[in-house]
């Protein structure tokens, strides 16, 4: 059993958002398998981990070595053991387990509401609008069905405007209301928020691999971001990386993170 994990973010790390994953980094990533597991640490739910990854989780021989952690790890699926075997989901979390049914409710009365808002702005809407993954509530304004050029179209509008950062300030004043200190809303990604019970940011997974030596590589590492927790929690270690996309990732695997674990 190796004794280091290194987890990636999959949107903006391992792939471009919303984009099928290339095999460029199949190379670095099968270098990276000697010395340590690998694990795909995302907001994502299991579907888009499956959609998106299919070229390394089910074609190639990296299946046997990845885990899959979608929803900031409150699911773990366990890498399979032979070709017969398929991912087994090991861990889940639910926050109806952790929210009340009217703390809950009020969220998906707020989301509503927003969305109704949403619809006076000049911005694209597609569909998918509000997505509950169990652990999770992940909420586009512009919806999940966005295309890449109504993708682009909203995050021009949302830099020039701030929209999401004014939506976030208005979404924390009434959760906190409603549910005092219960949730937390992080950016998801370019066009979405995510939305869950406070601490079931992406440490939640360091508690899955307690004898392990954790690495992070994600894209989302400022304050407002996804990826923001985690790699605070690692950088003192100098365990976490903050890429610019999958190219970069690549040079992270190769000139930091590959010399320090054939050292050790």
């Amino acid at each position: 059993m190796k004794n280091n994990i290194v987890l990636f973010d999959m949107d903006g790390t391992l792939t471009e958002a919303r984009e099928e994953f290339k095999t460029e980094l199949l190379l670095d990533l099968r270098k990276l398998a000697q010395y340590a597991d690998i694990g795909i640490l995302t907001g994502s739910d299991i579907d888009y981990v499956k959609q998106q990854m299919e070229k390394l989780i089910k074609y190639s021989e990296l299946r046997y070595v990845t885990h899959l952690l979608p929803c900031n790890g409150t699911k773990h699926y366990r890498p399979p053991s032979s070709s017969e075997d398929e991912y087994t989901l090991i861990h889940n979390n639910e926050m109806s387990k952790e929210l009340s049914s009217y703390c809950l409710r009020e969220v998906f009365k707020t989301l509503t509401s927003a969305q109704a808002d949403v619809c006076f702005y000049p911005i694209p809407l597609t569909g998918h609008f509000i997505n509950y993954r169990g652990s999770m509530i992940n909420w586009s304004p512009i919806g999940r069905n966005a295309n890449k050029y109504q993708r682009e179209a909203f995050v021009n509008y949302d830099r020039e405007n701030k929209f999401r950062k004014s939506l976030k300030r208005s979404l924390e004043t009434r959760f906190d209301l409603l549910c005092p200190n219960k949730l937390d809303v992080k950016m998801g990604g370019d066009t979405s928020f995510d939305i869950y019970p406070k601490g079931w940011d992406k440490t939640y997974t360091l508690r899955h691999f307690p004898d392990k030596t954790v690495w992070f590589v994600g894209d989302r590492c400022s304050p407002n971001g996804n990826d923001y927790e985690i790699y605070e929690s690692l950088k003192d270690d100098n365990l976490s990386f903050q890429t610019s996309g999958p190219l970069e990732t690549g040079q992270i695997i190769r000139n930091k993170i590959i010399p320090r674990l054939t050292e050790l």
